[in-house]
């Protein structure tokens, strides 16, 4: 036999089967060592495996002990962790013990409380008296010189708990920190309450404490790092043990920041209702609460940003307002007979938190201030509490020749004396921007903040623009085309019927239609026979028909892309498909048509408006200032063919006042006039600077602040934008380009195709005015259907924009004191009254009194 099939020797008793238990015997248990059990070492009883079972067999007669002492010994090893676990085999050996858990968890626990204890002994519980106290704001001029320092001290009184009315403390607690009572400072409960509201997308409610508020009120930077919060943690509990109750509770209501400037409860009861703390009603009390959730939010006077608007912020704080009184009797803090005495919302003072800032000076550090609330992300709150160093675009001697050419218009149009029905009221807005760079070099808000005068006209949305919008279709059609041109653009030499009550059509062919069902039909200002008309005729003698035909045959999508592209914030814009649209029903603020018609200016490109170059806060520029990056908003030679059109407005259209006082400089720009003249407007550009002005009439001491007819204002039956408006322009402009080499325009190059709309009459050597043989004479029975009527007490029962809505008005925009529809009769009016959301509204009914802060 062959030596690799010689069988090995077979133990004693048992044979094959025996020997194959033998060696899959598990060592160290049922196996002595005296066994003959094979193993691989050679001091076993075989210098080689067995031959039989192959590798498998090899693999099984492997002594599975551990360590140096072989079989039997691996699991005597001892210790101090015995992990991984060496008496268990395979994934077994990972799982820990129980002892191993209880002690990991029991020294955790020690080092944190440990931790904990050391943590809570080494810090200072807060003072209110020394908390957090304020530095200047300090803002320049373009050139570098000092325009102003705000602030310097909070606005901040300490008063006592007993001087604190408990209709405050009752209305606080309910709404901030039910269990405050009881709870130590910090509410984990309350914390993860919040975490998970926050989750499923509601309210945090609950999860900081008053105490917790308390300690955060203290700091003077609100940084959101892992050692402050651990800080703010630790004397939260240490207040929740050291102090009474009643001492937190005053400490956090004299800290808290109320907005208008106000730190404080008692400078809050000054701020807001003139009167000391102690002498707050608990409806008053229940306001103050509600403002605590966050002031730029639920202050009434408006904050930053699109969602904090005047009227948005009222509404909020009167629906929170209401919540914290009702909160009060479900938690047993007021009686329900008591809380239904509280119907009427609380009357608020006017502010004085700018008194300080005299003339134009409130408007522009609140244009600057805003700006640099939304490039930070800063707070109302942080930015009170100062220490910033705030250059700004705006240039002194501009500045001050706006308010000069405001101020002697004025003068030469204005006598309140003499017409106080009439001149009362009137409102100046204005904006100037630098072409180049975007950067807003002057501005005029209003008669002065220490006139109590709060709301900055130059960069409040809510007046109409009225035909300065029509420069957008124009440039939306070069672009676009229109169905007459197949998708090639149009040339401002095609012809459009202009003639009074033209029917509109809408984008398949078919006759709009008005409220009645009948054919709508545009007005023009007056009942002139123009017949066909080019595009550029059109905008010279601003006549509204073939505009109004025009949007709907380019689209107003297309209309409300270009405006975007050019700066016009979407929110501004009139969000109908209607005729009015093309009329300038939308309302952007005069800082907006000011930077837009300066990518006219620019040949196309956009530039967004800015005020402010930079910042420095303890040594440090802030970083995201500096001049915005320039975007193409459409083609240089569609812009500058819009600049001819309009240089064609100055020359010769109804912009014309320019040239008779004096502009030589090359210049281009659009009147404005709405409905029942209650908005004017005069929006122009030079090579270097484009500016707008604005002329509105509204009573400030008004609820709804809606706008006021300007006939007979200056002694005159109407105002439109080529008065006024265009007089401040051009006194303005010739002083602040004094000194400034005159610049041409470039040449526009000829662009698009010329696509006459539908009926036009076969090309001829001149023009006709009379009217196109296929379409009525204005007449009684032609005239457009009556809208229906607003319902009791004036107040609208449609949207003020919406087609066919006209409440309290004749109908459409700018076409003076005649009737409009869809942007004439049956549509909205110029200046409609109210808001969208049909609350009151702002001046022109839309969105009066929105700061924006992303405009400057």
């Amino acid at each position: 036999m062959s030596e690799h099939r010689r069988k090995p020797p077979q133990p004693e008793g048992g044979g094959r089967a025996a020997a194959r238990r033998a060696a899959q015997q598990r060592p160290g248990r049922g196996a002595g060592p005296e066994r003959d059990v094979p193993t691989a070492s050679p001091s076993g009883p075989y210098a080689e495996p067995p031959g039989h079972g192959g590798r498998a067999g090899a693999r099984q007669a492997t002594p599975r002990g551990r360590g140096a002492a072989g079989a039997g010994a691996g699991r005597a090893d001892k210790r101090l962790i015995n992990y991984p676990r060496s008496d268990k085999d395979g994934w077994q050996r990972f799982v820990p013990s129980w002892k191993l858990v209880c002690g990991t968890a029991l020294g955790f626990f020690a080092v944190v409380t440990a931790g904990a204890g050391i943590g809570i002994a080494s810090v200072n519980t807060p003072d209110p008296n020394k908390a957090a106290q304020a530095q200047n704001n300090v803002f320049f001029w373009a050139d570098g010189t000092q325009m102003v320092a705000t602030g310097g001290s909070m606005n901040r009184q300490i008063v006592p708990i007993d001087k604190i009315p408990k209709s405050m403390q009752n209305a606080v607690i309910a709404a901030e920190n039910e269990s405050f009572e009881t709870d130590k400072g910090v509410d984990p409960m309350g914390i993860a309450r919040a975490v998970w509201n926050m989750a499923k997308g509601g309210s945090t409610q609950g999860g900081s404490t008053i105490t917790q508020q308390y300690v955060k009120n203290t700091y003077l930077d609100s940084d959101q790092t892992l050692k402050r919060k651990v800080t703010e943690l630790f004397i939260s509990i240490k207040l929740g043990v050291s102090e009474e109750k009643d001492t937190i509770l005053a400490g956090y209501l004299n800290t808290a920041y109320y907005g208008r400037d106000a730190y404080g409860i008692q400078a809050a009861a000054r701020a807001y209702f003139g009167k000391d703390c102690k002498d707050l009603t608990p409806s008053e009390s229940a306001f103050l609460a509600s403002v605590l959730k966050g002031p730029n939010l639920y202050n009434p006077d408006g904050g930053v940003g699109t969602a904090a608007t005047p009227e948005k912020n009222t509404e909020r704080a009167k629906e929170r307002w209401a919540w914290v009184l009702d909160r009060e009797v479900a938690v047993g803090r007021m009686q329900k007979a008591e809380r239904d005495q509280f119907k009427e919302f609380p009357k608020i003072v006017d502010s004085e938190q700018a008194r300080s800032l005299s003339g134009q000076t409130g408007y522009l550090v609140d244009t600057a201030k805003k700006y640099v609330m939304k490039v930070t992300g800063l707070t109302g709150e942080e930015m009170a509490r100062g220490g910033y160093q705030i250059k700004t675009t705006f240039q002194k001697p501009r500045v001050d020749a706006l308010v000069k050419a405001v101020e002697d218009t004025r003068n030469n149009f204005l006598d309140e004396k003499a017409r106080p029905e009439y001149d009362t009221f009137v409102q100046f807005g204005a904006a100037s921007v630098d072409v180049k760079t975007g950067a807003i070099v002057a501005l005029y808000g209003g008669p002065g903040m220490d006139k109590k005068y709060f709301s900055n006209n130059a960069d409040t949305l809510g007046v109409p623009v009225g035909s300065t919008w029509k420069p957008y279709v124009l440039a939306a059609a070069m672009r676009y085309g229109t169905q007459n041109s197949h998708g090639q653009g149009i040339s401002a030499d095609s012809k459009y019927n202009a003639n009074d009550e033209t029917v509109i059509n809408n984008r398949d062919g078919k006759p709009l239609r008005d409220a009645s069902g009948k054919p709508f039909r545009q007005k023009n200002e007056g009942p002139y026979p123009y017949g066909y008309v080019t595009l550029n005729e059109a905008m010279e003698k601003s006549i509204n028909v073939p505009f109004a035909q025009l949007v709907f045959d380019v689209g107003h999508s297309k209309v409300r892309e270009v405006a975007q592209s050019t700066g016009i914030l979407k929110d501004s814009m009139n969000p109908n498909d209607d005729a009015s649209f093309a009329l300038g029903t939308s309302t952007p603020s005069a800082i907006r048509m000011a930077d837009s018609y300066a990518t006219f200016a620019a040949s196309g490109t956009h530039r967004d408006p800015f005020s402010v170059t930079s910042v420095e806060k303890d040594g440090k520029e802030l970083p995201g200032f500096g001049a915005p990056k320039e975007q193409r908003a459409m083609d240089n030679s569609i812009a500058d063919n819009i600049t001819k059109v309009l240089e064609n407005v100055v020359d010769n259209g109804t912009g014309t006042k320019v040239r008779k006082l004096g502009f030589t400089r090359p210049a281009a720009g659009k009147t404005g006039t709405t409905d029942q003249n209650k908005s004017a407007w005069f929006v122009g550009y030079t090579p270097e600077l484009s500016t707008s002005v604005a002329l509105f009439r509204t009573d400030p001491n008004s609820k709804d602040k809606k706008l006021i007819s300007m006939n007979g204002v200056g002694g005159v039956d109407s105002i439109h934008g080529g008065d006024i408006p265009a007089a401040i322009w051009t006194e303005y402009m010739k002083e602040a380009l004094k000194g400034v080499p005159v610049k041409e325009f470039p040449e526009a190059e000829k662009i698009g195709v010329t696509a006459d709309a539908s009926g036009a009459p076969s090309p001829s050597p001149s023009f006709s005015p009379s009217p196109s043989p296929s379409m009525p004479s204005p007449s009684a029975s032609s005239s457009p259907p009556v809208s229906p009527s607003p319902s009791k007490g004036g107040k609208p029962t449609c949207k003020p924009w919406e087609l066919y809505c006209i409440p309290d008005t004749n109908g459409g925009t700018n076409s003076g004191n005649t009737n409009g529809g869809p942007g004439g009769t049956g549509g909205p009016s110029g200046s409609p009254s109210g808001s969208p959301s049909g609350k009151p509204g702002r001046p022109g009914g839309t969105s009066w009194g929105t700061s924006m802060g992303t405009s400057g």
